[in-house]
């Protein structure tokens, strides 16, 4: 359902280019909604990540509701985020309050947090192998706990299965060629690393920057998106296209076989950067796809590789 609508929103969107002149109004609602009635949600991933580790009062079932109204007001009027976030989100809190009527204990609680990540995460993308080790490293970075492997990866496939028989479209990327295992080769691949490594450190450095500069210059907390939303929209006005809004996936697939302008990723991540850290929902997953895969390609100006390789990676 949220797959179907978020496709519907985007359509809508791009058929009429002037709501996007309203994105600052759409997040002073979001705002509002959260601030009057959301502040014990307003953690999102955060609260989810919280009640995995130490698990105390049950993840309120409004989080669901809340996060799935402010994405899709986020995609309609053409913030630039993902969907990943609204998935873990809508699917640990639904999952939650399963646990006081079955009587979970501490661990079984956990387990069944972590397993609802991976299937929110692996039905979104349509990648459950991917979801289940998401929501498995979920709970410690780097770490794996290994009694929530089955229930992960259980969980993940049927949500994957259930999302398919309901005909739900799913993007699929692919890398055309790619080159024999040499030394030079992977020293490339390792070149591109750190190329990739420095982005998203940026990315993530400046994201809680950027955040704490809203919080620290504008005290009323709905008129964050309402400015952030501002400078999104004079921002999609000034560049002249809507390529860089909403998930960004046609960008994704280009960025496979053909050269794109090699400041694409830069454009990608100022707008994702400010969206999200002025208070906008939804998620930075595909995001960085969008800013991954158009980084790889612009790497491929000066590193031999196949441009759709430094794409995937």
């Amino acid at each position: 359902g949220f797959l179907h609508s978020l496709n519907w929103a985007k359509n809508f969107r791009e058929n009429h280019l002037w709501l996007i002149a309203l994105l600052p109004i759409g997040g002073f609602l979001i705002g509002l909604l959260y601030h009057r009635l959301g502040k014990n949600v307003e953690a999102g991933n955060n609260l989810i990540i919280d009640t995995i580790h130490e698990p105390k009062q049950v993840i309120p079932l409004k989080m669901a509701p809340f996060v799935y109204i402010g994405t899709m007001v986020t995609h309609f009027f053409g913030g630039s985020a993902g969907r990943e976030g609204t998935a873990i989100q809508m699917a640990g809190s639904i999952a939650d309050q399963f646990s006081k009527p079955f009587k979970l204990s501490v661990q079984d609680r956990q387990i069944l947090i972590i397993a609802a990540v991976a299937g929110g995460f692996g039905s979104v993308f349509g990648t459950p192998l991917a979801g289940a080790i998401f929501a498995i490293e979920f709970y410690f970075i780097g770490r794996i706990r290994y009694n929530a492997l089955f229930p992960a990866f259980l969980t993940a496939i049927f949500a994957d299965i259930i999302t398919k028989l309901w005909q739900t479209p799913h993007t699929h990327y692919h890398i055309p060629s790619i080159p024999e295992v040499s030394f030079l080769n992977i020293v490339y691949a390792i070149l591109a690393g750190i190329f990739f490594g420095i982005c998203a450190s940026t990315f993530s450095k400046m994201i809680h920057k950027t955040g704490a500069i809203f919080k620290s210059v504008i005290s009323y907390p709905p008129l964050r998106p309402f400015v952030g939303g501002i400078i999104v929209a004079c921002g999609v006005w000034a560049i002249g296209t809507t390529k860089y809004i909403g998930l960004g996936i046609p960008t994704i697939i280009e960025s496979f076989d053909q050269q794109l302008p090699a400041y694409d990723f830069a454009i990608k991540m100022i707008l994702t950067i400010i969206t999200l850290s002025a208070g906008f929902k939804g998620g930075e997953v595909t995001p960085l796809f969008f800013i991954g895969a158009t980084l790889g390609n612009a790497l491929s100006l000066f590193i031999p590789l196949p441009i759709g390789l430094l794409a995937g990676m």
